[in-house]
């Protein structure tokens, strides 16, 4: 097999809590990402899901070194980019671009379209000429579905899903190998968000794109994703293909997640049961120990689930987790402690 396009290794990215009249005391440390470790194919889409605050945008953003990692590797195409150079960043982001989740915060108000999206252009040398730039970002709005004339328009004369296209342009402009998709169509209507992930499929297709697509719409994830990695309180908690995560969840965390999407069918929605989380979900800055999952765990136990951090394992091909009892709940030898009939 070849090398994956991307590879993590026990990334962490910790922000530090200051306090004092000055704030040049360190507190503490909000444990955004913590110890996380995954790899993206080239020409796969892996989706990252999880609820608000569990540190996916930061697992992002410190994929292309818009944070700097407090620990771990970060590797590009084969090149340890962990603690590159801004000069030598400079030629690595060429391969590596972000759309970004509000469409409306994302653009420059002040500048055209023309410029957003010439500017990557520009600034890397891919125009000799005004003419050669020109031509360029009218094939790029062309490519996202915009009019001609939008170079020549501003940011706030466009809709949502208008704005998204031109993140979009911004971001294939250097012709780049690797997006962070940051949940793209969250800000946009249910009929926008088809168009923009049916866009981004056919501009994978074409390009050879690879995309790190981070959500919270777990079926907007299935739809787009080869694999799925669930994130909890800044953690992996499982990896697997789109198919066999939908069909055989193996962690609590993620059980509990697919029992919550409604299916449209309603014989089977009103046969199934819900399994419900109890609690709120903790602080990153006083996370809990070993299992960070085990304070709202429906299937917690008296033995490891408190005394030991799972790691992640291998249970099947191609399917980690990290649960000290995935193999029981999955037969059924232990069952949830908290469930509904939703019908």
């Amino acid at each position: 097999m070849s090398q994956p396009l991307v590879e993590v290794e026990g990334l962490s990215v910790w922000f530090p809590i200051k306090s004092g009249v000055m704030l040049d005391r360190h507190v503490g440390d909000v444990k955004a990402v913590d110890d996380v470790s995954l790899s993206i194919e080239r020409g796969e889409t892996l989706g990252l899901v999880g609820e608000s605050g569990c540190g996916k945008s930061t697992v992002g953003r410190a994929i292309i070194r818009l944070y700097e990692p407090t620990a771990g590797r970060i590797v590009f195409d084969g090149v340890d980019i962990t603690h590159e150079s801004e000069s030598r960043l400079r030629e690595t982001r060429r391969q590596m671009q972000m759309v970004f989740q509000d469409p409306f915060a994302s653009l420059n108000p002040r500048h055209s379209v023309g410029r957003i999206v010439g500017e990557p252009i520009q600034v890397h040398g891919l125009a000799t000429s005004r003419q050669g730039l020109s031509k360029a970002v009218a094939e790029l709005l062309e490519r996202v579905g915009l009019p001609v004339d939008a170079a020549s328009r501003y940011p706030h004369e466009f809709s949502g899903g208008q704005r998204q296209r031109i993140g979009l342009a911004r971001a294939l402009a250097v012709n780049p190998a690797f997006i962070v998709c940051d949940e793209p169509v969250s800000a946009l209507d249910v009929s926008i968000q088809a168009q923009i992930v049916n866009l981004l499929e056919s501009l994978q297709d074409e390009f050879g794109l690879t995309y790190l697509f981070i959500a919270h719409d777990l079926a907007v994830v299935r739809h787009i994703s080869d694999r799925i990695a669930v994130m909890y309180l800044g953690g992996i908690v499982e990896i697997s293909s789109a198919d066999d995560l939908y069909e055989n969840p193996l962690h609590p965390y993620t059980i509990s997640l697919l029992s919550a999407v409604p299916i449209p069918d309603p014989v089977v929605e009103r046969e199934r049961s819900r399994i419900f989380l109890t609690g709120d979900l903790p602080s990153p800055a006083n996370p809990p120990a070993a299992c960070r999952f085990h304070t709202r765990c429906p299937f917690v136990q008296p033995t490891l689930c408190r005394d030991e951090r799972p790691e992640l394992k291998e249970l099947a091909p191609g399917h980690v987790v990290a649960c000290h009892w995935a193999q029981e709940i999955q037969s059924g030898e232990i069952a949830p402690a908290t469930t509904s009939r939703v019908g």
